[in-house]
């Protein structure tokens, strides 16, 4: 068992899996302060309309629809953020041994 438990805390096992478990159980919260409070924001001081999601640029007669994207960047940067300071907040960067 010993072996085991090295073997995890060398390979960084357990950093990774506390990432993925608070990512995957913060993702929806986030989403939703995304979608529902930073984008519409967001959308008003950009001129969107109070929705960023729907921003967009026209050329002619394509559109380049750059809202959404920017949604989901924001998104991705405020769910790296939490889980980051909630795993350093925490003290679970000092869980797995250095080789």
């Amino acid at each position: 068992m010993k072996g085991f438990l090295d073997f995890i805390r060398e390979q960084g096992v357990v950093g990774l899996a506390v990432g993925f478990i608070l990512g995957g159980s913060i993702s929806k919260v986030v989403t939703s302060l995304v979608t529902d409070i930073i984008n519409p924001i967001l959308g008003i001081v950009l001129g969107a309309a109070g929705n960023l999601e729907s921003a967009m640029l026209s050329i002619g007669p394509v559109n380049i629809m750059w809202g959404n994207f920017a949604s989901v960047l924001i998104n991705f940067l405020v769910i790296a953020a939490v889980v980051y300071f909630g795993v350093r907040g925490l003290g679970l960067n000092k869980l797995d041994k250095k080789k």
